[in-house]
């Protein structure tokens, strides 16, 4: 087995002064994988595909979650361990409620029970996790109750307004007020890659009074041909990362509590030339996934 490495993760800025929140967003850098590595230096694919040994994934994300703990010297010292709880994601607008008492909520091999598209938990010493390769995952805390949450975004999961329902949860099921919500939009494709085609453009247009306002025209035209009308072959960009930023908005959070990652998993490369995250659309669908996590601890 390659010898591992220190597994990749991305922390949120501006969340440091909260001893008790564990968060962060994996990259594709560290663990054991080869599936994906294309000759290059073992990754961290956190996701049960079908190139990867079951038990190796789980392993991997174990180091992931351990590191993350240890980064936070407050959790580090208490010897919190918390225990991870996935969702098997099937790009819905469906939020679950996670309770310590339904654990285990994996079956033999590590994968998940519950079906949806995100997770929410007032209890302690939860880790819930989020998979990705180019949808948004948004993470979001309370820093009175401790609740968390933490949602999976692809483009259809935003127009069921995945976001919104889920503070909306958080709100019902915990009393949770927007004004004391903190939340932070990971590594996802951003606008620069994301083309659409017509019907997905219609979707948001038609769901969102400001859907026009998340779609940029690319035009393939050269600039000198600015200025003599439509460019009938002209792409279209939507931007995911607005889009759930504003349902953010919407749900009542200020916008300084908002945290954007703003790195696009499609384009982002490290200074060696390597990809940073995986990508399912620039790699055609052969790639591995990251996770997104978020807990709190009891200290």
């Amino acid at each position: 087995m390659p010898r591992r490495s220190e597994p990749g993760l991305v922390h949120i800025p501006g969340w440091e002064p909260y001893p008790w929140l564990l968060a962060g967003f994996s990259t594709r850098q560290g663990g054991v994988s080869t599936a994906y590595a294309a000759g290059g230096p073992p990754e961290q694919n956190l996701g049960y595909t079908p190139q990867e040994d079951p038990l190796q994934v789980t392993a991997m994300r174990q180091s992931l979650a351990d590191a993350l703990v240890q980064s936070r010297s407050a959790a580090h010292a208490a010897g919190v361990r918390p225990d991870l709880v996935t969702v098997r994601q099937c790009h819905s607008g469906r939020v679950c409620r996670v309770e310590r008492a339904q654990l285990p909520l994996t079956i033999e091999d590590g994968r998940a029970i519950l079906e949806g598209d995100g997770l929410y938990t007032c209890d302690t010493n939860l880790l819930l996790g989020i998979l990705t390769a180019d949808c948004v995952p948004v993470l979001v805390a309370d820093t009175r109750t401790h609740a968390v949450a933490a949602f999976h975004a692809g483009w259809r999961g935003t127009v069921e307004r995945i976001v919104e329902r889920g503070v909306e949860a958080l709100r019902k099921q915990f009393g949770c007020r927007p004004q004391d919500l903190i939340a932070a939009i990971g590594p996802s494709i951003g606008p620069c890659c994301f083309e659409i085609g017509a019907e997905v453009r219609e979707k948001f247009e038609a769901q969102f009074d400001y859907g026009c306002e998340l779609v940029t025209e690319v035009a393939d035209s050269p600039p000198e041909s600015a200025g003599r009308g439509a460019d009938p072959d002209a792409r279209v960009h939507l931007n995911l990362w607005e889009a759930n930023r504003r349902q953010l908005l919407d749900a009542g959070l200020r916008p300084a509590a908002i945290a954007l990652i703003g790195q696009c998993t499609a384009c982002t490369r490290l200074p060696d030339g390597r990809r940073k995250y995986f990508s399912h659309r620039a790699e055609q669908g052969f790639t591995g996934r990251m996770l997104s996590l978020i807990g709190a601890v009891a200290l």
